[in-house]
């Protein structure tokens, strides 16, 4: 049984920082891509940002040069470094891990809301 669990949501006045965790229970966090997603009600889940389990690093256009994803594969956690928050950036951001060969396994987080204020 595969679990991720977030934590570093929260509030935020425009301009601040966030860093959002994300800690693997199981096996496979060596072998999966680890990637963050975000939805806003109603809305689909795009793609915040991705790593591959070689370290090889894919961002959303709109968080270039704000948003830093990493990951520890002793801790088994995935990171994303948030700065220059604005309030364009208020979803709930998802942690999701996936096989790096197609269709093997694909895991989602709970979800963890981060609301940025004006």
């Amino acid at each position: 049984q595969v679990q991720l669990v977030e934590s570093g949501g929260g509030l935020v006045q425009a301009g601040g920082s966030l860093r959002l965790s994300c800690a693997a229970s199981g096996n496979i966090f060596r072998l999966s891509a680890m990637g963050w997603y975000r939805q806003a009600p109603g809305k689909q889940r795009e793609l915040v940002a991705r790593i591959t389990n070689g370290g090889s690093t894919n961002y959303a256009d709109s968080v270039k040069g704000r948003f830093t994803i990493s990951r520890d594969n002793v801790k088994n956690t995935v990171y994303l470094q948030m700065n220059s928050l604005n309030p364009e950036d208020t979803y709930v951001y998802y942690c999701n891990a996936q096989s790096m060969i197609v269709g093997l396994w694909n895991y989602w987080g709970q979800g963890t809301q981060v609301t940025v204020s004006s």
